[in-house]
């Protein structure tokens, strides 16, 4: 509570500063660079962004994959769709196993502890040649407050957007407050770090709303938890397994039929809004 109670006085106190406007990434040149994001659909409605950091490995947000009720949503009903832009994927790969952190709750409003948890992996049933993608890779934040953040999210599901420059606005402890253009269904999205050669993530969206009429969005420092979650899918371990099929499909360059999603909302399972972490 003290930690969300300090990161909230650090917004507050934040001054506001331009930041860039929004870019459709629609072909394959716009996409460059960008190819390992994509967008997590679910079967039975809703969507998620995703980011490829293995050539099997995909990152989300954690309440993706995780109703409230806590019943894993069946990672045999997950699909990942890395640069799908109206219709076209640059590549489709099934998911296999799923694995949040058994502390996770996916709870509305969301208390602060589970903002640090509010991450998952999504294990590929076959892996994607990084000829094809090189995934990204997981670092610590920067002491700049420069990001960039590209996503899936209502009124704009059919392509990635990409904000080139937003802010971090607050930091305490494992938890970063940032002012991107970011609002329903843009859970998972990745915060990126692209001061280097090449982006890195350094955390993902996971709760957010307005707070004095600007968008702030909350995530988490992600190494540790990354090393952990990819640890325990090594034993075994998965909040949700797909059943043995006898003919895998794996991941495929495909084109993907024009399908209306529903959203999957930070912070909050598939209906509501974006919630405020709860102090």
């Amino acid at each position: 509570m003290k930690a969300l109670a300090a990161l909230l006085l650090l917004v507050r106190a934040a001054v506001a500063q331009e930041n860039s406007g929004l870019s459709e990434l629609v072909t394959r040149e716009e996409l460059r660079g960008f190819e390992p994001v994509g967008r997590v659909d679910v079967e039975s409605g809703g969507f998620c962004t995703g980011t490829l950091i293995a050539a099997d490995l995909v990152l989300t947000a954690g309440h993706c994959v995780l109703g409230q009720d806590g019943t894993p949503v069946p990672a045999d009903s997950i699909t990942f769709r890395a640069g799908l832009a109206y219709g076209q994927a640059l590549v489709e790969a099934r998911v296999q196993r799923t694995i949040v952190d058994p502390a996770y709750r996916n709870l509305d409003p969301v208390p602060v502890e589970m903002v640090d948890l509010d991450v998952a992996l999504l294990q590929l049933a076959e892996p994607i040649p990084s000829a094809v993608i090189s995934p990204y890779a997981v670092a610590r934040p920067a002491n700049g407050d420069e990001v960039s953040v590209v996503s899936y999210a209502e009124g704009r599901a059919e392509a990635l957007s990409w904000q080139r420059v937003c802010r971090v606005v607050g930091r305490e402890g494992s938890q970063i407050a940032v002012d991107c253009d970011v609002t329903h269904g843009s859970s998972g999205a990745p915060v990126l770090d692209r001061s280097g050669y090449r982006a890195r993530i350094v955390s993902i969206i996971s709760a957010g709303g307005e707070m004095n009429g600007r968008t702030v969005s909350f995530g988490m420092e992600l190494p540790a938890l990354v090393d952990g979650l990819k640890a325990a899918l090594r034993r075994g371990d998965a909040t949700s397994e797909a059943a043995p099929q006898d003919e895998a499909v794996g991941a495929a360059v495909t084109g993907m039929p024009g399908k209306p999603p529903r959203r999957i909302t930070t912070g909050g399972g598939a209906t509501g809004g974006a919630k405020f972490v709860a102090p």
